[in-house]
Parts: structure tokens; C-alpha cells; sequence
């Protein structure tokens, strides 16, 4: 990848052996003071240290400051942050043949049946709240989403038996109990993610290759960042805070000792730090808290809408200026979107008054929404601005992965000189182009395929994705069928009705 490899940062054992350091000690044995004396003997102009910038005594005093920061931060903070260890159970083959992936003479008759085994990792988490003895950590899923055992332990040494409370793999979180009679276990507070800017001071902590109880100190290198796939529904804290493997679930803190994110994953080529660390915003969290404790899960707001990022080109063959927003490629039948009378080719700019900037962002605020919830959606249709108020349903994978009512099942794209080149065709063909055909869906169930181009719908021509999708127009039409252009002649596909 040209940005260098993705890495989840949960860390096994194996990796703790792989990464190990050799420590070397020096045996030097001059005393070289406090931080203190060695910035105050700086000061003094001497023969052996000429060229030495001397430092005034009140930037002096910033610095002991900020130690002074660092240093309550830490003994505050550290008390709340543990170690996760956990015992995965695994499946594998007992195939002798190993992973050949296929056999010259068929299959093997005899079944050789799965075997499990067990493997050992470990990451990070905070204590976040308590109620009565039971303690909540919140970590990753990708640390804990997974375990059969999980033991938690303190950073006074104490160890506890933990207990899956909930999980998520979309927003890669998860939260876990333990049980403790101790009253003075300290838990961190939460702050305010959507106050974080680029350039504040922040720290990480947690137990990076095993070493617990560490801290290291950077800025918040940028806010919104995309996490392709990571966690598919967050954005992301961007720092430079020194973040490795075993960090995966720890916290990332402000200047006042609040979690403002969860560190999750690094981008690196090297497997290690390189300085690109990123932590889910604890805005995007807090209510999944509650939910875990109730449920076990989060309930995801739904519409009912397949959305997608729109290029240039896309723009000017439907008609759009140069607006920020999220393009509605398909909308499921029955859905809360259709009900609510969203159709596939509408160009979705707000949500409840705040402007739409990306899909991603589209879809993080869509999936708060709470089921009942009404959403105020602006949108462009044919070049007309109008607002339509969507009431928000649960989404559940049966429903949302049902891609017989997926409508129409494809994303058009427009017929560009890239596009007629690819597919060799001249420029008296007039039409949008077929991608993206998704199985079991009303353009599979048409046989349309990726490159096929259409003409017309319902025998009005098309030319563009504006007029593509106007002719698609549902409220003015209960059925639908396309002409596609080949070069012996156009063909007419089947008729697809609406239910």
C-alpha cells in the first residue's frame, strides 16, 4: 500500500517473542542530578559548555510545568488503565494434506474432522464506571470480541477474571467486567472528543509489547480520519503518540487527564511506531456504554439507503454543482428511506441541519440516530432542492443484507471517453454504464452485467445519470425495463415491478 501497511495493535504472545529488546546498562558512574540541576548548570556560561543556550529561569518554569503535568496525568490516569490477557479458541483442519487448496482426484473420502487449540494475546483497556463490586473496561473488539477467557489486571498487580459485557466489530469495541470488593478502584473520566483539535497535547497509555503502565506523549496530528474498513463506521484520531502493539484498547487523554479516544490501530511499514496512531473519538462511544450494560449490543439506526462517493465527472452528468454530500446509488424496497419517499439517485447534502461532507460521515451519523428518531434529510433530485423527514428503524443484518429488495442493484456510472475507450465504444452511443451488479439483486435477477450500457428506461433515452435516473422515477412509475446497446442492435430486459 502506498501509505504503508494498516495494523491492528492487539498483540499475542508470539509477538511479545518476536519483538523483544535487549536492554544494555551503562556503569558510568558520575552523577548527573536532577532534570533540575542539569537545566540550571546550564545556564552558567562556562569553558566547558561555550555555545550552550542558556535558558531563562521563566521558560525554565514552563517546562517543570509541564513535567509537572505529565507527571500528575500519569499518577492519576495509570491506576485506571489495565492489561487485558486473553485465550482464544480456534478451529483448523486435521487434514494431513495440510493447505492444498484443491485435490487432482476429488475430494478425500475419509473426514478427518476439525481440531481446535488455543492462543494468548493481549491489549489494553480503561475502567470507565463501576456499579456496586462490578467494574466496566473498555477496550477493542479485536482485543477481546473473541475470547473464551480474559483475565484483567491492575496496575498494582492484582488480577481478575473478566467477563465479556458486549461487543461491536463495526465500531471495533467492546466492554468488559470484572468483579472486585475494593471500593477505591479508580476510574478514568470521560471528555470531550468533539472539543479535540489538530496540535493539542494528548498521551497514550496502556501495554504496549507487554510492558504495562507506559505512557507516551505527542499532539493530535488530525481529527476525521478515515479508517478504510477499521472499525467501518468511526472516524478516527489521528496522533503521534508513540502507539505499538499491545496498545490496542488503551486510552487516549487531553491535557486534563480525560479520555478523549481508544487507541485501535497504526499505520506502518515497519510493524512498529512510525508516528501514525489512531483512536476512536470517545464522543462516538458513550452511548454504546450503555447499551453494552443493558443488551449486550448496539442498536444501529437504519434507513435503508446505499450510499456513495461521488467523482467530478459524476457531478456534471447529474446535474450537481460543485456540493459537498453523499450520492443515494440504490435504496432498499420497504425501507424507511422509500417510505419516506428517497429514491436511488438522490444527492443527499444535509442531516438534521448539519451539512454532509462524506459517506462516511453520512453513515456514522445515520447508525446514531435511535430507532423511532426522526432524520430531516436535504437533497438534490433533478437539479430541485427539497427536504424529506425519514423515520429511523433497527437495523438487522437479515434485513440489510436481503439484496433482493436492494433497488436497482447497480451504481450507474457515466459514459465518460475513459469508460468508451475501456469498452470500445464510439461516440454516437448515448447512455450510462452498468457497475457494480450486486448478486441476488433485481439488476441480477434483469441479467444485467458490469460494462452493459443502457440506452433507455422505459423507452425514454438517456444520456446521462440526470436523465437515467429521472426516467427511473418510482413515483411516477410502478415498473421498470431497460434497453441495452450492443453492437447487432439494443435489447429490452425483463419488466422489474414494484412491490
Amino acid at each position: 500500500m502506498k501509505k504503508g501497511i494498516k495494523y491492528i495493535i492487539g498483540c499475542s504472545a508470539v509477538a511479545l517473542v518476536a519483538f523483544a529488546v535487549l536492554l544494555f546498562s551503562c556503569n558510568g558512574k558520575k552523577d548527573r542530578g536532577s532534570a533540575n540541576t542539569a537545566f540550571a548548570q546550564s545556564t552558567e556560561k562556562t569553558e566547558d559548555n561555550k555555545g550552550v543556550v542558556e535558558i531563562p529561569k521563566t521558560s525554565l518554569s514552563v517546562v517543570e510545568a509541564l513535567q509537572d503535568v505529565n507527571r500528575s496525568i500519569s499518577r492519576e490516569v495509570l491506576p485506571s488503565v489495565v492489561e487485558i490477557d486473553v485465550t482464544e479458541t480456534r478451529t483448523r483442519s486435521k487434514n494431513p494434506f495440510g493447505d492444498t487448496p484443491f485435490f487432482f482426484f476429488g475430494s478425500p473420502q475419509n473426514d478427518f474432522g476439525p481440531d481446535t487449540y488455543q492462543t494468548q494475546g493481549l491489549g489494553s483497556g480503561v475502567i470507565i464506571r463501576k456499579n456496586g463490586d462490578t467494574y466496566y473496561v473498555l477496550t477493542n473488539n479485536h482485543v477481546a470480541g473473541l475470547a473464551t477467557e480474559i483475565t484483567v489486571k491492575l496496575n498494582d498487580g492484582r488480577q481478575f477474571d473478566g467477563k465479556l459485557v458486549g461487543k461491536d466489530e463495526r465500531m471495533d469495541i467492546a466492554l468488559v467486567s470484572f468483579e472486585a470488593k475494593d471500593k477505591n478502584i479508580p476510574l478514568a473520566v470521560l471528555g470531550d472528543s468533539d472539543a479535540v483539535q489538530t496540535g493539542d497535547i494528548c498521551y497514550a497509555m496502556g501495554a504496549p509489547l507487554g510492558y504495562r503502565q507506559s505512557v507516551t506523549q505527542g499532539i493530535v496530528s488530525a481529527t476525521g480520519r478515515s479508517g478504510d474498513g477499521i472499525g467501518n463506521i468511526n472516524d478516527f484520531i489521528q496522533t503521534d503518540a508513540a502507539i505499538n502493539q499491545g496498545n490496542s484498547g488503551g486510552p487516549l487523554l487531553n491535557i486534563y487527564g480525560q479520555v478523549i479516544g481508544i487507541n485501535t490501530w497504526i499505520a506502518t511499514g515497519t510493524g512498529g511506531n512510525v508516528g501514525l496512531g489512531f483512536a476512536i473519538p470517545i464522543n462516538n462511544i458513550k452511548y454504546a456504554i450503555d447499551e453494552f450494560i443493558q443488551s449486550g449490543k448496539i442498536t444501529y439506526g437504519w434507513i435503508g439507503v446505499s450510499l456513495t462517493n461521488v467523482k467530478p465527472e459524476y457531478k456534471e452528468s447529474l446535474g450537481i454543482k460543485n456540493e459537498e454530500g453523499a450520492f443515494a446509488s440504490q435504496v432498499f424496497a420497504d425501507s424507511p428511506a422509500q417510505k419516506a419517499g428517497i429514491q436511488a439517485g438522490d444527492y443527499i447534502t444535509e442531516l438534521n441541519g448539519n451539512k454532509v461532507t462524506s459517506v462516511d460521515q453520512l453513515v456514522r451519523d445515520v447508525a446514531i440516530l435511535r430507532v423511532g428518531q426522526k432524520g430531516k434529510f436535504k437533497l438534490i433530485r433533478g437539479g430541485k432542492t427539497m427536504e424529506v423527514s425519514v423515520t429511523v428503524e433497527e437495523r438487522t443484518e437479515k434485513v440489510s443484507n436481503d439484496n433482493s429488495k436492494l433497488w436497482p442493484g447497480f451504481i450507474a456510472i457515466p459514459l465518460t471517453d475513459e469508460v468508451r475507450k475501456q469498452l470500445k465504444v464510439s461516440d454516437k452511443v448515448k447512455g450510462v454504464t452498468v457497475s457494480n451488479v450486486i448478486s441476488k439483486s433485481p439488476a441480477a435477477a434483469l441479467k444485467l452485467q458490469n460494462g452493459d450500457i443502457i440506452t433507455a428506461v422505459n423507452g425514454t433515452k438517456v444520456s446521462n445519470l440526470a436523465e437515467f435516473y429521472a426516467a427511473m422515477d418510482l413515483t411516477k412509475t410502478d415498473s421498470i425495463q431497460f434497453e441495452i446497446w450492443y453492437e447487432s442492435g439494443t435489447v429490452k430486459t425483463n419488466t422489474w415491478k414494484k412491490n
